[in-house]
């Protein structure tokens, strides 16, 4: 405890320094850190708060930066004119002056250079968070060494707490900061820059990445060198290649510019949609291309996972954008959004509509993606729906992707690209094998659900059953809430059995060995009867009711 709160002090001065240089002596004073004689420039007065809020991020340094760039693309939650500011944000890395022999001795062992012929001293590439150098293993193999820069991590944590402690007195004394969640964006930032700090968990990344497109001839995944790893150094196969974007060595190599742009488009959907696992910084800097024209990925720190069940949100909202189901595609942004208050739901209905409306009139070569995922987030923001991180990731990851590829091919349309994969999803849909596994999972729950119903509701309707509950009430209208709520547990009941019966109808359907008459199993005939019979039931039970 004690150590966290003297990582927190050392960063607070440099804090109080340049909040006050920019005119946030408010935010000082409410937290007790105000320093009177801090004199601010009229010419920073001069500027909005938006410019005054990007400059002191830039001051203080790369955690602070990084806050600012993941908050860049969230039109969902701040105004524009801030994230038009928070875009400019750029990393200034300084390259720093290791002593590379020693920080090497200390994570890899005294004896650590038997393993190297050569390491070179000079750094290949430098980010705020380490700095990347070239060595020849002993066996010949050219790998890269990235070596974490030293006390980076007591800077971020410390920088961390600090964010927090901003957070806290934002969200206590200015009323417009609890709108935009800033809890929950400050809990994401803290564990994707953590495991960006961590080089055990970019190891596992790359690996993971490695499993998945093992047999993939598009991609080319650099081998990990665990034995000359751990969470401050990562030795990496070194792949020979070149920036995506530089379109001199994609002539050179006589590769065409606009296939590269669609294996880019086909890898981040397979990503997504059979993996769901993705890289979640895909910008050019961090996309390489060999000489035989395949995508390598690099920098794996930031990536996004999802879940199966989130993946079938993700299937069933791009199935409902297709289909144009404004209404379910509503119900499933309610069921993943972490918060919502839509004050108008027509309205939201005719924005969403406006949208899809959009796409229709224009092809996607001549629109970018990019401008409707903002349409999107702006829809978002007004209607106050707070997505998961994962979702958020998505969208960055995808706005990157077509970056890239309208760089290589000005006409790419993603709706095209993602067709092999919107039409394999609406297929496996329609699959009798499918359809059957999630009967038995509906069925699966509903059942959990019936045993899960709380013993005082098991006691109201065993007290139904018996005729004993009673209801006291002056409401006339009420008198019948007996007679109502029977109908409703028969009617439940019966549409339990139907949905059985169904599912036990599909699943003899596919069984072998039973009795035939004619192509048909003779019990297939017997269940589908009774299916039909309670059918009729149930239709004659709701008309009467109606």
């Amino acid at each position: 405890m004690l150590q966290k709160q003297h990582l927190k002090l050392k960063r607070s001065a440099k804090l109080i320094s340049v909040l006050s240089k920019y005119g946030f002596k408010d935010v000082l004073a409410r937290m007790n850190l105000q320093n009177k004689e801090q004199i601010v420039a009229d010419e920073v007065f001069n500027k909005s708060v938006s410019v005054r809020i990007r400059m002191a991020l830039e001051e203080m340094g790369p955690t602070f930066v990084k806050f600012g760039q993941a908050f860049a693309g969230r039109e969902d939650l701040l105004p524009k004119e801030l994230i038009f500011e928070l875009q400019k944000l750029q990393d200034n890395v300084v390259l720093e002056n290791l002593d590379l022999e020693t920080v090497l001795a200390e994570n890899l062992g005294e004896n650590y250079s038997e393993n190297f012929l050569e390491i070179s001293n000079i750094p290949l590439a430098s980010a705020s968070i380490a700095q990347v150098y070239t060595a020849t293993l002993i066996s010949g193999e050219k790998v890269i060494l990235k070596v974490k820069r030293p006390k980076i991590d007591k800077m971020i944590k410390g920088d961390l707490l600090l964010m927090k402690d901003l957070v806290s007195v934002l969200n206590n004394y200015f009323e417009f900061a609890e709108n935009l969640n800033l809890e929950q964006g400050i809990n994401t930032f803290e564990k994707s820059l953590l495991q960006e700090l961590s080089f055990v968990n970019e190891r596992e990344n790359i690996e993971r990445f490695a499993k998945n497109f093992k047999n993939d001839s598009r991609t080319i995944v650099p081998k990990v060198f665990a034995n000359l790893s751990n969470n401050d150094v990562l030795c990496l196969e070194f792949i020979d290649g070149f920036k995506i974007t530089d379109f001199d060595s994609i002539e050179k190599y006589n590769l065409s510019a606009s296939k590269l742009a669609d294996q880019c488009l086909e890898l981040f959907l397979a990503q997504i949609l059979e993996h769901g696992f993705f890289h979640a910084d895909p910008h050019a800097g961090n996309i390489l291309v060999t000489e035989e024209g395949k995508i390598v990925y690099i920098d794996f720190g930031a990536t996004g996972m999802i879940f199966p069940s989130d993946r079938e949100f993700l299937e069933d909202l791009i199935i409902n954008l297709v289909l144009k189901n404004v209404d379910q595609l509503i119900v499933n942004l309610k069921k993943v959004a972490l918060k919502f208050e839509i004050k108008d739901e027509k309205k939201l209905k005719n924005q969403i509509l406006e949208i899809l409306n959009l796409v229709d009139s224009n092809s996607l070569k001549d629109i970018k993606l990019e401008i409707l995922i903002e349409k999107f987030q702006a829809i978002l923001f007004e209607n106050k729906i707070i997505m998961p991180d994962y979702f958020i990731l998505l969208f960055k990851g995808v706005t990157l992707i077509e970056g890239v590829g309208r760089l290589l091919n000005p006409e790419m349309d993603v709706i095209k690209s993602a067709q092999p994969y919107i039409s394999k999803i609406m297929l496996q849909r329609l699959n009798p094998s499918y359809l059957i596994e999630k009967g038995l999972q509906k069925l699966t729950e509903f059942q959990n659900n019936l045993q899960n119903i709380p013993l005082e509701f098991r006691s109201v309707l065993s007290n139904l059953n018996e005729g004993n509950l009673t209801f006291k009430t002056k409401n006339e209208e009420l008198k019948n809430t007996n007679i109502l709520i029977k109908q409703s547990v028969t009617n439940l009941i019966l549409a339990f059995i139907l949905s059985a019966n169904i599912i036990a109808t599909a699943i003899l359907w596919n069984s072998e060995g039973a009795f035939i008459r004619g192509k048909i199993p003779f019990i297939v005939f017997w269940c589908f009867g009774i299916s039909m019979l309670i059918s009729f039931i149930l239709l004659l039970r709701l008309l009467k009711k109606s």
